[in-house]
């Protein structure tokens, strides 16, 4: 194999969302640097079973809601 093709893994910290800390290997920057995640496992929908309600405030939802609202797709 050749040298040099495989990335270096090193130590970062990774503090999640909701301020845990983990030390973990990875080919993220520098050995000892932090990476700040904004979305984790503990606070996103996808992970959590999606117990969180969308909240649209007049944006695209609502906007789709009120053009497509009279659409019925009865069987035939």
């Amino acid at each position: 194999m050749k040298d040099a093709t495989h990335p270096n893994y090193h130590m970062i910290k990774v503090v999640m969302t909701n301020g845990t800390e983990f030390m973990t290997r990875s080919t993220y920057g520098k050995d000892g640097d932090t990476m700040n995640l904004d979305i984790d496992p503990t606070t996103h929908p996808a992970w959590t079973g999606g117990s969180h309600q969308m909240m649209d405030r007049g944006g695209r939802l609502s906007r789709f809601n009120s053009r497509f609202s009279g659409l019925s797709f009865g069987k035939k």
